[in-house]
């Protein structure tokens, strides 16, 4: 996710950095860099344009020349004109108090609107508590049904559709919300038909359906792997209807990122949700600030931490905590905490939060290291997990031969762990997830 930009971004600062004093020449051949970062990462030339004109307005003001550290003051200015960039009235998802919040999703073929319209609602089951009901209203694609139907037996999240034959998406919406009714749904996602092009029948279709129904949102969902043809696309739907807000998908692509600046400016509607990979809580809500900080390189903590907070479920925690207390932690706790570790992704998912560890040898970091813990741990018998002090050097043969491990890997790790135990030990009120964890 913006790995090319992130990528020039860095140059550009550090350069930057390194004058003990800025002038406008320096000050333009930073600006030059930035220009040429935007246009090959895909963003619309006059997106581009204007952002650099903003930026130049602000950077050749006297004021960033009496700056204590002018280089860091730059980097601040292209952080806030990009924040203005990205920003929006209305950012918010729009959820009606009481009663029927109705979301229409729309966008061409192949965007991911099933798939989106699926984590949305997972998302705001998780997040506000809602009981929402995935629509198939897209009965042109034949597997788009049977996708909506999959995700949200997986998922447990309610789904109407219909079978029938000839029926038209205008009925199956208007069935929907009957049963949402007699169902208790206070969120309906519909999941309208795509084409592979902009045409007057999907355009019509989409009109009634929205015409029908008046929902409190209509989304665009646009593939962020588009480039240009998603800002022309995104324009063209801003035209015709009155959209709500945008939501970019298949961010862990290869594209440059440029679509999400150029989308936001282009059509002047707020983007209000990102997705990337096939995992159902692979989606985040669009903050302007985080989302700059990302673009240029620079450290989104607080993404982080959101994204730990949801993968530790707080009940273990408790239950962890007395663990700890009673002196009770043992090889199952830990295997536990492994696995909630996983949770958060891999190393370059955790990376898109903190940009400076795309490389992961830098820190040592093997993500099957944690495989071979668990590999190790399963071999054990339930009396081992239970009461390690128990395990002699036999046991520890059986158990390295049964991971297929070496006998040192597992003496590693029963060291780490009786570490680790006495760590908890002292500090007793540790909070899941805080775990010293470190695999030499």
């Amino acid at each position: 996710m913006f790995d090319k930009l992130q990528n020039r971004f860095s140059k550009i600062f550090t350069d930057i950095r390194g004058h003990g004093k800025i002038s406008e020449k320096n000050i333009s051949k930073a600006i030059r860099e930035i220009r040429i970062a935007l246009l090959e990462s895909d963003v619309n030339f006059k997106v581009v344009s204007k952002f650099i004109n903003r930026v130049k307005e602000k950077a050749l003001g006297e004021k960033v020349f009496d700056s204590v550290t002018p280089g860091q003051q730059f980097i601040k200015i292209v952080q806030d004109e990009l924040v203005l960039f990205l920003s929006s009235d209305n950012m918010d998802i729009n959820i009606n108090k009481s009663g029927m919040t109705i979301i229409v999703m729309a966008g061409l073929q192949g965007s991911g609107k099933t798939s989106a319209s699926a984590k949305i609602a997972s998302f705001l089951k998780r997040e506000y508590s809602k009981n929402p009901l995935l629509v198939g209203a897209d009965l042109q694609r034949l597997a788009a049904r049977d996708q909506l139907k999959i995700l949200g037996e997986k998922n447990d999240i309610d789904v109407y559709t219909n079978y029938e034959k000839d029926i038209e998406p205008i009925k199956v919406v208007t069935n929907s919300l009957s049963y949402a009714y007699k169902n208790k749904n206070d969120i309906i996602i519909i999941d309208t038909a795509g084409r592979l092009h902009i045409d007057n029948f999907l355009m019509e279709e989409l009109s009634m359906i929205i015409e029908k129904v008046d929902p409190h949102e209509i989304l665009y969902v646009v593939d962020g792997m588009t480039g240009q043809d998603a800002v022309s696309s995104s324009e063209l739907f801003a035209e015709k209807f009155d959209l709500t807000g945008v939501v970019i998908t298949k961010m862990d692509g290869d594209s440059g990122g440029g679509a999400t600046l150029s989308i936001r400016e282009v059509t002047n509607c707020p983007i209000k949700f990102m997705t990337s990979g096939e995992n159902i809580n692979n989606i985040e809500i669009f903050v302007p600030n985080r989302i700059a900080k990302r673009i240029l390189g620079l450290t989104d903590i607080i993404g982080l931490v959101e994204k730990a907070q949801k993968s530790f479920d707080e009940k273990s925690a408790k239950e962890l905590e007395q663990k700890i207390i009673n002196n009770q932690f043992d090889f199952d706790d830990f295997s536990k905490q492994i696995k909630q570790f996983n949770k958060l992704g891999s190393i370059s998912e955790i990376s898109k939060f903190i940009p400076g560890i795309k490389d992961a040898n830098k820190f040592n970091l093997d993500e099957k290291q944690f495989k071979w813990i668990e590999a190790i741990i399963s071999s054990m018998t339930k009396e081992e997990r239970k009461k390690p002090l128990i395990i002699n050097g036999s046991r520890r043969l059986r158990i390295a031969k049964g991971a297929g491990r070496s006998v040192n890997e597992v003496n590693r790790l029963i060291k780490q762990f009786n570490q680790i135990k006495i760590f908890m030990k002292k500090t007793k009120g540790m909070k899941l997830g805080k775990l010293p964890l470190k695999f030499n």
